[in-house]
């Protein structure tokens, strides 16, 4: 059997901003779990929260993963990705918000100052 050679990603992605790259069949997507984006995913899904959202996302749920390719979406073409969504990109799509997600949770230090002050 011959190894499948993967194609080069060819957008630019940025990590330190928490970006993720995520293919969805032949269509490029740089997704962040942007503030921005994750209230109005939150929103559309009508959580009740930030573990209600993460497990939708991180779940494979279908009305979530439509919602987050489209709303978390930072550069490529979204709608494209959605006509060429199938099941078998869940993982992937999982993958890449539980990814972008954890940006969040990067164990900053913070402001130490304040919190002991």
């Amino acid at each position: 059997m011959v190894a499948k050679e993967e194609k080069p990603f060819p957008l630019d992605v940025n990590g330190a901003r928490g970006e993720v790259a995520l293919w969805i069949g032949d269509v490029p997507l740089v997704i962040a779990a942007t503030m921005k984006g994750l209230a109005a995913v939150s929103t559309r899904l009508g959580c009740q929260s930030l573990a209600d959202l993460f497990l939708r996302l991180s779940g494979t749920e279908v009305a979530a993963t439509m919602a987050a390719i489209s709303l978390l979406t930072v550069r490529g073409k979204s709608d494209d990705a959605l006509d060429a969504f199938k099941l078998k990109h869940f993982p992937a799509c999982a993958e890449a918000f539980a990814a972008a997600l954890s940006h969040h949770f990067d164990g900053e230090a913070g402001n130490g100052k304040a919190a002991k002050g």
